[in-house]
């Protein structure tokens, strides 16, 4: 099952009500075709509160932080570490952009310093919001952030959870009523509100399952009606069905015309599908891949597959686990060469 990512051809994840009538006309999960003839696959254009699209561009961010004292112990002779190193891209509206790398690459740090949400070390590079340079105090009027972990108050229902959201952060000048009618259009589009008057409960014993509490989670920051959404590994901890109807979700809130980034660890085919663009990260915090992934990930692959001695991804295989198998430091010292080097020479990087 795929999700319908914008301007690609992809098959699409079935609603819940999709999935069981399938299931009861005898249709298998393989049966792709019939599962997305059975959907309304139309983009969910336009709200009821209009908001601005926006562009967010970085070039040469660079991020650094005091050496910590175990390693300086060690002998290392650098006062500052750097956790970000020349990180240059774009994220546009309407698209949904995965931050992607090993563990330690970086790729929170980068979306944590583009979020305005990292208050110590020191920061350098040209940040911009649609041409203008990012300022914090405005931009987090328009921006939204979307934790790994979900905190919710246990005895509130999930209508009362987003309209306290709404009623904190909606300008004032949005009157009570379009603030209702906001909430119960937020609700429609994660998939909640035939759950309006159910407790968010605690985690793992009542209430909202994992997979329900997240698309709350998003639901909460939406209401705030931002034209920028951070997501952090929103799928973190979800089985495959779970993750799914969470990636619908996502998708719903980028094909409102929203700019939204995700991290994400290990992503299966169907999950890593969903995304228009990429940025692969490898530790240090240097980028080795940015731009579109391509129908079936194929704009990615053949990047890749054009440096010298990368293996050619095996049939069926999943993109994600392929790409980040042939750029580990082993390929890099096989190669001879350094992928972020080899990145920045590119012509993908003249492109982005």
């Amino acid at each position: 099952m795929f999700v319908p990512a914008l301007r690609k051809a992809q098959t699409v994840i079935p609603t819940e009500e999709a999935e069981d009538k399938l299931s009861a006309d005898g249709v298998s999960g393989n049966d792709t075709e019939l599962k997305t003839s059975a959907v309304d696959d139309g983009k969910k254009k336009g709200m009821i509160l209009p908001f601005k699209p926006l562009t967010m561009t970085f070039n040469n961010l660079n991020y650094f932080v005091d050496m910590p004292k175990e390693m300086r112990s060690q002998g290392i002779p650098e006062n500052r570490l750097q956790l970000l190193s020349n990180v240059s891209g774009v994220f546009s509206p309407g698209v949904l952009t995965a931050l992607v790398g090993s563990s330690g690459a970086g790729k929170t740090t980068l979306m944590d310093v583009l979020a305005g949400r990292k208050t110590g070390g020191h920061i350098e590079g040209d940040i911009k919001i649609s041409g203008y340079p990012k300022e914090q105090r405005t931009f987090a009027r328009i921006s939204g952030y979307v934790e790994q972990n979900d905190i919710h108050s246990p005895q509130v229902t999930v209508e009362e959870s987003l309209w306290f959201s709404s009623s904190l952060r909606l300008p004032k000048e949005v009157s009570k009523e379009k603030r209702h009618e906001f909430v119960e259009e937020v609700m429609r589009l994660v998939e909640l509100d035939t759950l309006r008057n159910g407790l968010v409960g605690l985690p793992g014993s009542s209430g909202l399952s994992t997979e329900q509490r997240k698309r709350l989670t998003i639901a909460v920051e939406l209401v705030a009606n931002p034209s920028i959404i951070f997501m952090d590994e929103p799928t973190s901890g979800l089985d495959a069905r779970a993750a799914a109807i969470v990636m619908r979700t996502v998708r719903n809130t980028v094909d409102t015309g929203r700019t939204v980034v995700c991290t994400i660890h290990q992503p299966s085919i169907e999950i890593f599908e969903a995304f228009d663009e990429l940025l692969l990260m490898k530790r240090g915090g240097r980028l080795i891949y940015g731009g579109k992934l391509g129908l079936h990930s194929q704009t990615m692959i053949n990047y890749f597959q054009g440096i010298s001695e990368i293996p050619k991804i095996p049939s069926g295989y999943n993109p994600a686990t392929w790409m980040l198998e042939v750029t580990t430091p082993a390929a890099e010292e096989k190669i001879g060469e350094d992928f972020a080097n080899i990145y920045k020479n590119s012509e993908q990087f003249r492109y982005v």
